[in-house]
Parts: C-alpha cells; structure tokens; sequence
C-alpha cells in the first residue's frame, strides 16, 4: 500500500542519513551493521551496552589480527 511504501522511503532515508552521519564521525560502521544496531536499539537493546560491545568486539579482532 502507499502507507507502507512511505514507511519504507522513510526508513531507508534515515538509514542513509545516520550512514552520512556514522562516515563523518568516522565510526567505521558500513550500512548493513549500522541497519543492525538501530533494529537493536528500536527493540530495547541498551545502546550504551550496544556500543560498549562494538568496542569490545574491534579490540577483539585487532587483537586475533595481529597475532596472526
């Protein structure tokens, strides 16, 4: 229906804007993870934890890189 493909347009819209805004703080997040952790945040996730694990989850994989 026309209601749901304005909801769709305007979905993609902010995605495409939180991208612009996620490439400009340089947060090295691409569109499809960023799509992740907004669905996450929407359905209650904490996004403090959320980022918080992000973080962790960059070190994480530094650090099994440069053992390599």
């Amino acid at each position: 229906t026309t209601m749901d493909n304005v909801a769709v347009y305007q979905a993609k819209e902010t995605l495409d804007i939180a991208h612009e805004i996620s490439k400009l703080l340089d947060c090295g997040l691409d569109k499809e993870s960023l799509a992740i952790l907004i669905a996450l945040c929407e359905n209650g996730v904490n996004p403090e934890a959320l980022a918080a694990v992000v973080k962790e989850l960059r070190r994480e994989a530094a650090a099994l890189q440069a053992d390599a």
